[in-house]
């Protein structure tokens, strides 16, 4: 399978900035997992939407997959109970 390019949005990056260290170390780990993978078992495809979503702890990260490219783009990284606002 190839290597999809990952592209994080700025303002995602800074969603990831502001997380607590050991917490952003795991999402950073994991968003990096989806190059290889960007559809591994553990992901949902959001209803209504071209979005996928991954869990990581009490964090979603939230992408798009464009399989022409071979490119995942990071929308939204944040707490499970405000990242769908």
């Amino acid at each position: 399978m190839a290597n999809y390019r990952l592209q994080i949005k700025p303002s995602a990056a800074k969603e990831i900035e502001a997380l607590p260290k050991q917490d952003r170390r795991r999402i950073v780990a994991r968003i990096q997992e989806l190059s290889t993978n960007p559809r591994p078992p553990s992901c949902e495809k959001l209803s209504g939407h071209e979005l996928y979503r991954v869990r990581q702890g009490n964090y979603r990260i939230l992408y798009t997959v464009h399989d022409g490219d071979l490119l995942v783009v990071v929308i939204k990284v944040g707490h499970r109970r405000e990242v769908y606002r």
